[in-house]
């Protein structure tokens, strides 16, 4: 009897392709196939923010000049909303200025048209390898233990301890989603949050968490800083929006 050993499907990772030359997304989305990836092909910037709102990808191969906007803004809009999804800039400008720009906006890397497909293949793979070490970090979508200690409302946050150092010398330890809740809200002073940014920051663009959820978390933290004296007051409900982290500007 012979016995046939099944092995487990590897996963393919999916590359969203947003370019408007639809000759050049067939090509690059065939090359890919033949590197063992998936793909997805959009020719305006609405089609990608539209497939992203239902899908996970990635990586991200963006076209800096799309018929409907431009890749730099459709990067800007997704950020905004808390999409992390890594990007490659592709174009046909090779000023340095446009790199720069790229990469500073938080671009994962930038490659000018023409390319060659093995070195385009490569780049995905190196931007695909850091993602996944980044990730091995993160304890929420917006978390990661590597962070520094940072001040909130009174009290030292510790992300590479999960704790939370009080003026009184007492040390607690904080949930992981009540570090990525801090992080966000530490993040983005004196603006409105809404309760959808927040969970899709902290749990994920695809999370389907309810507000009561997060407003159980928010109780949570509340319920800490109270034990040690120290007043919220500053991290207000938006009723009806979400929340908001009121911090005075030193005069």
């Amino acid at each position: 009897m012979q016995l046939t050993i099944k092995m487990a499907p590897t996963h393919k990772p999916l590359i969203l392709i947003a370019e408007d030359d639809k000759d050049l997304a067939t090509l690059i989305a065939t090359q890919l196939d033949f590197a063992g990836m998936q793909s997805q092909i959009c020719h305006e910037a609405k089609h990608v923010e539209r497939f992203l709102e239902r899908n996970f990808v990635n990586l991200l191969l963006l076209d800096v000049h799309l018929p409907d906007e431009s890749g730099f803004t459709l990067m800007r809009e997704l950020r905004e909303g808390g999409n992390t999804t890594p990007v490659i800039f592709l174009t046909g400008e090779n000023a340095e200025v446009q790199k720069v720009k790229a990469l500073e906006m938080g671009g994962d890397d930038y490659i000018t048209k023409p390319f060659g497909f093995p070195e385009l293949i490569a780049r995905i793979k190196a931007v695909l390898r850091r993602a996944e070490t980044t990730h091995d970090s993160m304890v929420t979508e917006n978390a990661a233990v590597s962070q520094q200690p940072f001040v909130f409302c009174g009290a030292e946050v510790n992300p590479q301890r999960l704790e939370v150092t009080f003026p009184d010398s007492e040390v607690e330890s904080l949930g992981r989603k009540e570090l990525g809740i801090v992080v966000y809200l530490a993040e983005h002073p004196n603006s409105v949050l809404t309760r959808k940014n927040l969970i899709h920051s902290v749990w994920g663009i695809h999370a389907d968490v309810r507000s009561r959820s997060i407003d159980q978390y928010i109780v949570k933290i509340r319920d800490l800083y109270k034990r040690h004296g120290l007043s919220l007051d500053a991290f207000r409900t938006v009723h009806g929006v979400g929340y908001i982290y009121d911090v005075k500007e030193p005069e």
